[in-house]
């Protein structure tokens, strides 16, 4: 085929044919595939003859086979024919998916621009960037800030934040955070409300561990007094829980999970405690710990920090835009090698970029979006710049020993572009 599905790593319709559709008690709650010839013909006028999904197969057993076919091409599955269409769109088409176990790895990012605020989502296995449906309470005059982002349990979460006027008149602009909750489900394609946070909080830290999404820190208005209450979710139970409170308050930090571990990094600390140090939650004793001189910076010193494969690296944007790693047994951080300059039309150097978003996605690091500054000449001299905003995505593998790291440039995000605000993965699970 001409269309790229021949390199999908997955079962071949030969495959699923000779293995046949799933008995009844293999099927999600026990619940049957219903037929789909009432749906295809309601599409038709009255008379007409209902074609088959896929001409020679039972529409069951097609349905299982196009349910394999992984996000990112379901733009060009929409496209085939009006019964494809349509098809793609079906709670049916969705629930074979689940029942599949076919929910496909997913990166999410929201960047600055458009200014709309839709998520914008990259399928891997086919190369591809799709935009999602707009998340409610999100339009064009006002944009959402400071809330934070996970994969967990087949769902993008999207938690907390506030809400401000995407033109902001010449003031400080007055807010108050949000503890509501919104999910996105890959295989419906559709955003959902869940329990919301017990505390309304704003740029805090949060992460996964062992299929819960811990979050504690950040603030709950413009007046940015650091929090120190903490809790954690369980998607299972749709329910939040209070855990214990941080040793310090912290305002604009972040989470992540290192090993059964969830890290608090950085931010505002409560009494001007030492940002190098950083706390760390136990869930299994149920109890914080500080860690002393581990962060990279002494000072409030944001940057993009992530968790891959028992790993924590970060981009420290003021070394030259190099990729560090942590290394807990010598307890320092330890250069993995310099993110690429970027290419500004025009201009020979290349400038390093910020406001970068940094995410792990199996064993590979992306560096996605963020911004330029692209110098113009004047008199003679570079003395006026514009900030041109990215969409670009570059990738590699920071675990390669003995060379040096070899970056790859991956597929534009399109119409996204500019500073990340937030950007997450979903890595499918094939264990049923």
């Amino acid at each position: 085929m001409s269309n790229g599905f021949v390199t999908m790593s997955c079962k071949s319709w030969a495959q699923v044919v000779q293995e046949g559709v799933p008995a009844e008690n293999e099927v999600n709650s026990g619940e049957r595939l219903r037929p789909l010839r009432t749906f295809l013909s309601s599409e038709h006028g009255e008379g007409e003859p209902v074609e088959s999904i896929i001409p020679g197969l039972p529409d069951d057993l097609a349905l299982l086979c196009l349910a394999k076919i992984s996000h990112g091409y379901h733009g060009m599955l929409q496209a085939v024919c009006k019964r494809w269409h349509f098809l793609v769109q079906t709670s049916e088409y969705a629930r074979a998916q689940y029942q599949e176990r076919r929910c496909g790895d997913w990166l999410f990012v929201n960047t600055e621009e458009p200014k709309e605020g839709n998520w914008t989502a990259y399928d891997p296995e086919a190369g591809k960037w799709h935009v999602l449906p707009p998340m409610p309470g999100v339009t064009a005059d006002h944009r959402h800030y400071g809330f934070a982002c996970v994969g967990v349990a087949n769902r993008l979460l999207v938690m907390g934040g506030y809400y401000t006027p995407f033109d902001p008149p010449m003031q400080p602009v007055k807010y108050f955070a949000t503890n509501e909750v919104w999910q996105f489900d890959p295989f419906s394609k559709h955003w959902s409300k869940v329990a919301s946070m017990r505390t309304c909080r704003c740029s805090f830290a949060c992460a996964v561990i062992g299929g819960k999404v811990y979050v504690a820190g950040g603030c709950s208005s413009s007046r940015r007094r650091p929090l120190a209450c903490a809790e954690v979710y369980d998607p299972l139970e749709d329910r939040w829980e209070d855990i214990a409170p941080l040793p310090n308050a912290r305002d604009d930090c972040v989470g992540v999970a290192l090993g059964d571990l969830f890290y608090v990094i950085a931010g505002i600390i409560e009494n001007h405690a030492d940002q190098r140090t950083v706390e760390v939650y136990d869930p299994s004793r149920m109890a914080w710990y500080s860690l002393p001189d581990v962060w990279l910076f002494s000072r409030q010193m944001p940057c993009p920090v992530t968790s891959m494969q028992g790993s924590m690296y970060a981009l420290d944007d003021w070394d030259a835009n190099t990729i560090k790693v942590y290394e807990p047994q010598v307890g320092a951080w330890v250069s993995v090698g310099p993110v690429p300059g970027v290419e500004v039309p025009g201009q020979d150097r290349r400038p390093k970029g910020f406001n970068f978003g940094l995410t792990g996605l199996r064993d590979e690091l992306y560096v996605l979006g963020g911004k330029v500054l692209r110098w113009q000449p004047a008199n003679g001299h570079w003395k006026k710049f514009d900030i041109l905003r990215l969409n670009t995505v570059i990738a590699c593998n920071p675990a390669v020993k003995g060379r040096e790291v070899s970056w790859r440039k991956m597929k534009p995000m399109g119409e996204s572009r500019g500073a990340v605000l937030g950007c997450a993965v979903l890595e499918e699970d094939h264990v049923s």
